[in-house]
């Protein structure tokens, strides 16, 4: 087995090194696109701008893939490779539209990074959304894909926007077939779709 020279030896860990710094941590991450939002919500442009970037930033943000698979749960074996993709791209809409309309559309929201737990690749990240009129807790839990954190599912003080979905899967699934619930989600997700809707 060859060995490394000293050069050869300190310009790997130079590179090592020099990865570790370019990934941000849980909490600088979520802060880097918590305060891109404020600055999207506060920006003169028009409303329907301001959810076409807060989209765009939240894409590379929340894993919606992830979230939809698991918001389906035992449900994602009786829907055919297509439906499954169609379903993913809805439940995106449906998930960065939750996310905006109750927690980046308030009244001047302001937000405090109070910590995180980072576990391996997984970790929790703790904040709060602080309105002139209240206050509350958002939990932010993540993993490591590809060098970047992703928002793996958000929780709202005790509500996880996950679980709840899969509640509200689930009940339907139990009246409708996938290609009907399809149907009703991409009357109000899809294009065209009603712009105010932000639960199934």
């Amino acid at each position: 087995m060859r060995c490394l020279t000293g050069s050869a030896l300190a310009l790997a860990l130079g590179m090592s090194a020099s990865w570790a710094v370019a990934v941000s941590s849980p909490l600088q991450r979520t802060r880097e696109v918590l305060e891109e939002a404020r600055r999207i919500v506060d920006s003169p442009k028009m409303h329907n701008e301001k959810l076409a970037d807060l989209s765009q930033l939240l894409k590379g943000f929340l894993d919606t893939n992830r979230m939809g698979r698991e918001a389906l749960g035992p449900s994602w074996e009786k829907f055919s490779p297509p439906q499954r993709q169609e379903f993913l791209e809805l439940f995106r809409e449906l998930f960065q539209r939750t996310y905006v309309q109750k927690l980046l559309l308030f009244e001047r929201p302001d937000f405090v990074y109070v910590g995180e737990e980072v576990n391996g690749s997984r970790a929790r990240v703790e904040t709060k959304i602080v309105t002139p009129r209240d206050e509350f807790a958002v939990t932010y839990r993540m993993e490591l894909a590809n060098g970047q954190w992703l928002a793996t599912d958000i929780q709202i003080e005790d509500l996880s926007l996950t679980a709840n979905f899969r509640r509200q899967l689930a009940r339907l699934l139990e009246k409708e077939s996938p290609a009907e619930l399809l149907a009703r989600m991409r009357r109000k997700y899809g294009t065209g779709g009603a712009e105010s809707e932000d639960e199934l």
